[in-house]
C-alpha cells in the first residue's frame, strides 16, 4: 500500500517529488510504538517509581531531620530553663545559708559577750567580796594592833 503525500514546495527537500510510505514504514511505526510501550512498562515506569520513592525517602529524611532539629531545640530550651532554675535555687540556698550563718555568728558573738560580761561581773563581785573580807581582816588586825600599842603605851 502506498500513500502519497504532497509536500508543499516551501518544505520540499527533494524538489517536486512526492513522499512515499510503503509497508516498512508502518512496520517500523508499529515497531516503534511497541518499543515505546515496552520501554514505558519495563524501564520508564520503574525508573519513575524509583525516582518517586527516592524523592519520598529524601522528603521523609528531611522531615525527620527537621523534627529532630525541633526536638533538639526544645530539649536545649528545657535544659537551659532547668539550668537557670537550678542556678537560681542554688543561689537562694546559698543566700539562706549565708543569712543563717550570719545569724548564728551574731548569736555566738552575743553569747560570748554575755558570757564575758557575766564572768567580768562575777569576778568583780568576787573581788569586791575579797576586798571586803580583806578590809574586815585588816580592820580587826589594825584594832588588835592598836590595842597592843595602847597597852604598851599605857603599860599595862
Amino acid at each position: 500500500m502506498l500513500i502519497f503525500l504532497e509536500v508543499s514546495p516551501a518544505f520540499s527537500f527533494l524538489g517536486d517529488e512526492m513522499l512515499e510510505f510503503n509497508k516498512w514504514f508502518f512496520v517500523q511505526l508499529i515497531n516503534f510504538l511497541v518499543l515505546i510501550i515496552l520501554l514505558n512498562r519495563i524501564l520508564f515506569k520503574p525508573l519513575l517509581n524509583l525516582f518517586k520513592e527516592r524523592g519520598d525517602r529524601i522528603k521523609n529524611a528531611l522531615d525527620s531531620a527537621r523534627a529532630m532539629e525541633k526536638e533538639k531545640e526544645e530539649m536545649l530550651r528545657m535544659m537551659n530553663t532547668r539550668f537557670l532554675e537550678a542556678k537560681n535555687q542554688a543561689k537562694t540556698v546559698f543566700e539562706n545559708l549565708k543569712r543563717e550563718g550570719m545569724t548564728l555568728q551574731k548569736e555566738l558573738i552575743e553569747e560570748a559577750q554575755k558570757s564575758a560580761a557575766e564572768m567580768s561581773s562575777k569576778a568583780r563581785e568576787d573581788l569586791n567580796a575579797e576586798v571586803k573580807k580583806a578590809k574586815g581582816a585588816l580592820r580587826r588586825e589594825v584594832e588588835a594592833f592598836s590595842k597592843k600599842i595602847v597597852e604598851k603605851l599605857i603599860g599595862v
